[in-house]
């Protein structure tokens, strides 16, 4: 019966630490359609999240801790449509 609730307890925590494990980086750059030059300072979020950040100075971002479901990213930049991918 011990052995069965260790089994049980180690089988709940391990399941756990996957399910919290559920995270992904994603990187990338923002380029201007126009003229093909980096975006700096857009605005890049998840959607349906409040996680974003903003590009540097080669238009490129790193959004770090990113659930595995969000699907979509919004980028908008002043002047610029908002465009999502």
């Amino acid at each position: 019966m011990k052995r069965k609730l260790m089994l049980l307890l180690a089988c709940l925590f391990v399941g756990i630490g996957l399910v919290t494990a559920q995270t992904q980086t994603i990187t990338g750059v923002v380029i201007s359609e126009e003229d093909g030059q980096p975006v700096i300072g857009a605005s890049v979020l998840v959607k349906g999240t409040q996680l974003g950040t903003i590009t540097g100075v080669d238009g490129d971002f790193t959004l770090p801790n990113v659930p595995s479901s969000a699907k979509t990213l919004q980028v908008s930049y002043i002047g610029m449509q908002t465009q999502e991918v």
